[in-house]
């Protein structure tokens, strides 16, 4: 059954949620965990998602000039690091569906003096308001498992882009190391709801968290929907034995 058919249902987490209903729960996580955003990744990550944010701008091949689209950037975080990178003449549309997760960023950047070059717009992945061919790349970290139809997102990220342009894709995975699988579940379905519900009093937004990882396209699905979507020389690295990993595909 296709994803847009009325009665389609799709995964929320573990649960089976109606098409149209997954958007509406996921804006609620979303409003609900904005102000701790940072700590939740702390919490996910133990900390290491700073690190792997830094590398993935720091290997995205943004230069100066380019015009970036940073989906799902609500925080700021990718935003904040490849402001450098495109200079004064560049450009990076920060776009998130949730407005209090951009309304977190903006003022956190407005806070740190980060005006010049950065515009911010709520969007919809799926349904894009811009001009084909309009970007040089396009980013998006720790968002796309949140989105109700992923393929259709990767294929507005294709068309936004100039031949050329890359879609460069931060995002948990699927761990590779039969040793480190069963750590890896009790932190993320024991100890992360818990800590959740004590630092911020929301223990199934973090349980939502977790799952959503786990409901994740692999590596492997992933880069053959970004291939399907129409991209082309599609490479995948993997960061911390496949926790997360970097996908990249290229607009020809």
């Amino acid at each position: 059954m296709s994803e847009s058919h009325p009665t389609a249902t799709t995964h929320f987490g573990y649960r089976e949620v109606p098409v149209a209903e997954k958007q509406k729960l996921v804006g609620e996580v979303f409003s609900s965990v904005a102000g701790k955003y940072d700590l939740m990744n702390d919490l996910m990550s133990f900390g290491v998602h700073r690190l792997w944010k830094r590398h993935f701008v720091a290997t995205s091949g943004v230069r100066p000039g380019d015009r970036v689209l940073d989906l799902a950037g609500g925080t700021g975080d990718i935003a904040a690091l490849l402001l450098p990178r495109v200079g004064e003449k560049g450009e990076i549309v920060v776009a998130d569906i949730n407005p209090e997760m951009l309304r977190v960023g903006r003022d956190r950047l407005l806070d740190r003096g980060l005006l010049q070059g950065l515009r911010w717009a709520q969007v919809n992945a799926e349904a894009l308001p811009f001009p084909d061919e309009s970007f040089d790349a396009v980013t998006i970290a720790f968002g796309l498992r949140n989105v109700t139809d992923k393929q259709k997102a990767l294929a507005e990220m294709q068309r936004v882009l100039k031949p050329g342009g890359r879609a460069l894709i931060l995002e948990f995975s699927r761990v590779n190391q039969d040793w480190l699988k069963p750590l890896y579940d009790f932190h993320s379905f024991q100890v992360l709801p818990r800590i959740g519900k004590l630092v911020a009093r929301d223990a199934g937004s973090y349980r939502y968290l977790a799952e959503s990882i786990r409901k994740h396209p692999d590596q492997a699905t992933l880069k053959a929907m970004m291939e399907a979507a129409g991209f082309r020389n599609v490479e995948v690295r993997n960061l911390s034995a496949g926790i997360v990993a970097i996908h990249r595909g290229y607009k020809v």
